[in-house]
């Protein structure tokens, strides 16, 4: 019996690792799709949609460590953000502020997701909506601290700059959730496993 619970055990982190790193990787290969926008230089990217789907899929645990992977990757040197910038060279730049929201939203986006019942496809898509809702709110609020901070924008200015990105954010963040209701009817165990 305890090398049965073993196994198991040792399937789940296995799987849970491989979990993060595919969406470490999809967040690095959606840094390649971004549009320049805005006169704070921060461009309409799908690296932020991704982090809500990673945490609407994965959860919690499994997001924050997915985006916290993608992070360090870049931290090392390898370009992971638009335009082939490093998430060291990015720290120094106006978009420091969504890159500590990548992380916190997934975090959050995964703590709400996560409410959602197994099986209940109706229940998902209202506790997904809610947690992309947030999540985008997440991203935001960091990012306009990080702007205040490194763009030397007041509250007001940096707040209207995210203007241009509510809509086609709304849009892609609205995808991910229909993309993560698929997955999960794809994968119903993942929801079953909760607060992960």
């Amino acid at each position: 019996m305890t090398t049965t619970v073993s196994n198991v055990g040792s399937r789940r982190t296995t799987a849970d690792l491989a979990y993060v790193a595919v969406f470490a990787a999809l967040i690095i290969a959606l840094a390649f799709v971004a549009i320049p926008l805005g006169a704070a230089g921060v461009p309409i990217v799908l690296q932020n949609a991704a982090v809500v789907l990673a945490g609407l899929v994965l959860g919690p645990r499994r997001a924050g460590l997915a985006v916290l992977l993608f992070l360090v990757i870049g931290l090392i040197g390898l370009p992971v953000l638009a335009g082939g910038r490093t998430t060291l060279a990015a720290l120094a730049g106006p978009t420091v502020g969504y890159l500590a929201g990548y992380l916190a939203s997934a975090v959050v986006v995964g703590a709400v997701a996560y409410r959602a019942p197994a099986r209940r496809r109706r229940a998902q898509l209202g506790w997904f909506s809610l947690a992309a809702a947030l999540g985008l709110l997440v991203q935001y609020a960091c990012g306009i601290l990080g702007l205040m901070w490194r763009a030397d924008l007041d509250l007001g200015a940096a707040t209207i700059s995210q203007a241009p990105f509510l809509v086609p954010d709304t849009l892609k963040f609205a995808a991910m959730v229909a993309i993560a209701l698929a997955i999960h009817v794809a994968f119903p165990d993942l929801l079953s496993r909760k607060r992960r």
